[in-house]
């Protein structure tokens, strides 16, 4: 009878070892997909903002959205976003670019960030940047992004909005988003 119950203790020591490295496993898979969701999601962007829009750019003349509609978003730079009913707070007729750089904190390269608008870049003049174009970031929508050298991946010349929203996921009302494009809204 000892050497039934010691067996049984063995076998249940080894099958509850078993149970835990399949539950660190399971952690750590989890873990993984966190951060790679995280990474996704533009981890350290400041969603709200101070609501000051850079020098020289101009309010638009007759936007699609007046400021103090709502509108839905259609766009996923971060996780909340799409589906979520936005207030517009401005309106601005610029070029809005994706961008890829690299964060002056290092860390891996961030690539096709939308958006960065036409007065937020060094020494933009008046004519629009062709894709490829390598640039300087004047905007801090991210850490590490002010100041960084970035590469043109895309332009396109619109409505940017700043919106406020609160996520589809919950959390906190983010105020004073930059930049909503006017294809990434509509009224329902």
């Amino acid at each position: 009878m000892k050497k039934q119950l010691m067996f049984l203790s063995i076998a249940t020591i080894i099958g509850l070892s078993g149970c835990g490295n399949n539950a660190s496993q399971e952690n750590h898979a989890n873990s993984n997909k966190e951060s790679k969701h995280e990474e996704m999601n533009h981890e350290g962007m400041n969603h709200s903002s101070s609501g000051e829009v850079p020098k020289g750019l101009k309010e638009a003349k007759n936007p699609t959205y007046q400021v103090g509609d709502e509108a839905i978003m259609h766009t996923d730079h971060m996780e909340g976003m799409n589906g979520a009913k936005a207030t517009i707070v401005g309106a601005y007729d610029t070029t809005a670019y994706a961008i890829s750089y690299t964060p002056t904190t290092g860390g891996k390269r961030v690539t096709n960030h939308k958006w960065v608008i036409h007065e937020e870049i060094k020494n933009a003049g008046d004519k629009p940047f062709k894709p490829e174009t390598e640039v300087t970031i004047m905007a801090d929508h991210m850490k590490g992004m002010n100041g960084a050298t970035a590469k043109i991946d895309s332009t396109e010349q619109t409505t940017v909005y700043m919106v406020d929203y609160t996520p589809t996921t919950g959390g906190e009302k983010v105020t004073n988003h930059k930049w909503v494009t006017e294809s990434e809204l509509s009224t329902k």
